[in-house]
């Protein structure tokens, strides 16, 4: 859409005979990507899918909040941080692109790449080829498209955290709808938030120093996870214990990754972009706004540069930085929710001695596109 927007026709090639309906978790979208959603005209068909975060406290245990954070200044109509599901953000977007006219074709796997002087010529795992002025690897963690471009490039760094949680009915909380709450149990991260119908949204991180091979994780029965959180949150006194066994249902466990730096994100007319080029940990809460800003930049850099290598060129300065930095951001936050029983103890005098300030993350949160400025370091 961010293409069209530009100027450039292009196709979406999904690697899956079918759409993304109802799979994954939730996640946090926020604010500034709501904001490059709004360059394109879209974020109130997200936030309309979603509900309003306001704020996130950190605390221990069942144990008053150490500290508070806020999400960033909402966008000038009200619209801020919102928590919403996958599904809910693929199904919105992917409908609205369809209504617009964005051609997807099923069940068309990347398989081979091969430049030419006027462009590149993809072939997909059924034998169907593609030839286009540019390719666009949007293809996540595990993406083709970046070992196409570099054999070399690094794998996936593994976090040494779990992933699980679910949606807690007919538990009523002493908690604010919107309101993230972070707790450091005594024997694993979690964290939870209530809907503003009333159910509770939550997940936990599990540490997990070696990690698992997909296969192992999809073999782990989902009476096997809730027997193995129930007797991590043992010693806690908050809602934890609560959450699991309210829950019908419980997300199936993943590992955690994140890419500290991927060196080389283009090569002749082909790039890669979103999870592709920086993954980063679930708990920087960034992953999709990187994805989505990455996608409006990109844009704006191939409507305004002087040529496909300008451009590249053009938008990996604007970017690299500020997704490196988001990741390294993610890792830090991710390396607390492994702390051990003595790191634990210290964790309240660090918070006391260094109090959250709201403009620290204003390099985070406050990131806005101007749509219509052009990029002139793209010339």
């Amino acid at each position: 859409m961010a293409l069209q927007k530009s100027g450039i026709d292009a196709t979406v090639y999904e690697a899956y005979d079918r759409g993304a309906d109802g799979v994954g978790a939730f996640l946090t979208l926020a604010v500034n990507g709501i904001a490059a959603l709004g360059t394109l005209d879209l974020h109130a068909i997200v936030r309309d899918k979603g509900f309003a975060t306001t704020k996130m406290s950190i605390g221990m245990g069942g144990k008053r909040p150490m500290a508070e954070f806020g999400f960033g200044a909402a966008l000038p109509d009200g619209t801020g941080t919102q928590t919403i599901t996958r599904a809910a953000l693929y199904s919105s977007l992917r409908d609205e692109a369809v209504r617009r006219g964005i051609p997807i074709e099923y069940g068309k796997r990347l398989v081979a790449a091969t430049p030419a002087t006027d462009g590149v010529t993809a072939t997909f795992a059924d034998g169907s080829t593609a030839h286009a002025d540019l390719l666009i690897g949007a293809d996540g963690l595990r993406s083709t498209v970046r070992t196409i471009i570099d054999p070399n490039a690094p794998a996936p760094r593994y976090v040494p955290l779990l992933n699980t949680g679910g949606y807690a009915r007919g538990l009523r909380l002493d908690a604010e709808p919107g309101e993230m709450h972070m707790v450091f149990g005594r024997g694993c991260f979690y964290c939870y938030l209530v809907h503003p119908g009333g159910d509770v949204w939550w997940f936990a991180n599990p540490r997990q120093p070696k990690e698992l091979p997909k296969e192992e994780l999809a073999a782990v029965s989902e009476d096997q996870w809730r027997a193995k959180l129930l007797d991590l949150f043992t010693e806690d006194d908050g809602p934890a214990r609560d959450l699991v066994t309210a829950s019908d249902e419980l997300f199936a466990g993943w590992n955690t990754y994140d890419f500290p730096k991927v060196p080389t994100w283009h090569r002749g007319r082909m790039i890669i972009i979103g999870d592709a080029a920086h993954a980063t940990s679930p708990a920087s809460g960034q992953g999709a706004s990187m994805a989505i800003e990455d996608a409006v930049t990109l844009a704006k850099c191939l409507r305004d540069a002087d040529g496909v290598p300008a451009a590249f060129t053009a938008y990996e300065s604007l970017r690299r930085t500020r997704v490196e930095r988001v990741v390294a951001q993610g890792k830090r936050n991710g390396d607390g929710k492994t702390l051990g029983p003595v790191m634990r103890h210290v964790l309240p005098l660090i918070f006391k001695l260094h109090k959250p300030n709201p403009e620290s993350m204003d390099w985070m949160y406050g990131h806005r596109i101007d749509w219509d400025s052009p990029v002139t370091s793209a010339r």
